[in-house]
């Protein structure tokens, strides 16, 4: 299994195991690019923090479905979302937390897609990719995508972007994630349980903010050193440049710029591994609500559909 910054990427695509703390799997990544740095302890107690489903609202991208399970596994049939909904025809679910590393290019974290940029793309895990502002906001035009809307558009499942600074315990060492609201605040928790000593003592009380790309002091495209979940979870690093990101030309393959050698590694590897075992993610269903939703969309609500749906359990047990 390929975890970025612990493993190096495999043309085979090899699997790696990593120990951490608390259930989930991690994550398989996408190019080499994303790799490097030291293996990161941990720290703090693999307590029942952060572990509670949290409410994603319900919207077309979300199939029904109303929260999402940090350590989750995912999962769950791919289906298309129908037509009068928003983006309708893209396929969402199946996203599984195998899936969940991409790497430092923004379209990344897709299952089986290697893209630069968002556009067009569905949505294996629900949740919809960050944004980085209009065409004003400068950079290469793939990072500029205005179909999901601004980053206070509330009809994102989880609500809108948010973004929450990880102060080092020393150093100069600062991380950002970057997600919805439910995301970012079930982030934050997880976190500050595993990286304790990585993190400044007040790290528990850290403000979550509004994202607002067009502030000058939020993170930047040209600052994350990770993708997750189909690019809907930003990483970055105050004084990171990856001169690649805003480079219109450049390939999904590009080698991206190294990361600085001032950099806490242990404190990334933590935060890296906590993300990519601990984001929220929406589980398929059980067998038991599939199969009483797939017979009461066909044949119906009330009484009618539960006829038909005793009449095929009595002919199945």
């Amino acid at each position: 299994m390929f975890i970025p910054f612990i493993s190096k990427a495999s043309s085979k695509r090899a699997r790696y195991r990593y120990r951490r703390k608390g259930g989930g799997g991690g994550g398989r990544g996408g190019g080499g690019s994303s790799s490097g740095g030291s293996r990161g302890g941990t720290s703090g107690s693999s307590s029942s923090s952060g572990r509670s489903p949290v409410s994603i609202g319900s919207g077309s991208t979300t199939g029904g479905r109303t929260s999402a399970r940090p350590y989750g596994n995912g999962g769950g049939s791919v289906t298309t979302i129908p037509a009068g909904q928003l983006f309708a025809g893209r396929t969402q679910g199946g996203g599984t937390r195998n899936d969940i590393y991409g790497t430092r290019t923004y379209g990344s974290g897709y299952p089986g897609t290697a893209s630069r940029g968002v556009a067009g793309l569905g949505f294996p895990f629900y949740f919809w990719p960050v944004v980085w502002g209009g065409a004003a906001g400068g950079g290469a035009a793939y990072l500029h995508n205005s179909e999901y809307g601004d980053a206070n558009n509330s009809s994102r499942p989880g609500g809108s972007l948010t973004t929450v600074p990880l102060l080092p315990s020393s150093g100069n060492t600062t991380l950002h994630i970057i997600a919805d609201n439910a995301t970012a605040t079930s982030l934050l928790s997880s976190v500050v349980s595993n990286c304790t000593s990585f993190l400044a003592s007040n790290a528990a009380n850290q403000t979550i903010l509004a994202f607002d790309p067009t502030n000058n002091s939020m993170p930047k495209p040209e600052q994350a050193v990770q993708y997750y979940r189909a690019s809907s979870i930003v990483l970055s690093l105050d004084g990171y440049n990856d001169t690649v990101a805003l480079n219109q030309s450049a390939t999904v393959n590009e080698t991206d710029t190294p990361l600085p050698s001032w950099l806490n590694t242990g404190m990334l590897d933590c935060v890296n591994q906590t993300i990519g075992a601990a984001a929220p993610l929406i589980d398929a269903d059980s067998s038991a609500t599939s199969l009483s939703s797939t017979f009461f969309a066909a044949h119906g609500a009330g009484a009618m559909g539960v006829t038909w749906l005793s009449l095929f359990l009595i002919s199945v047990f």
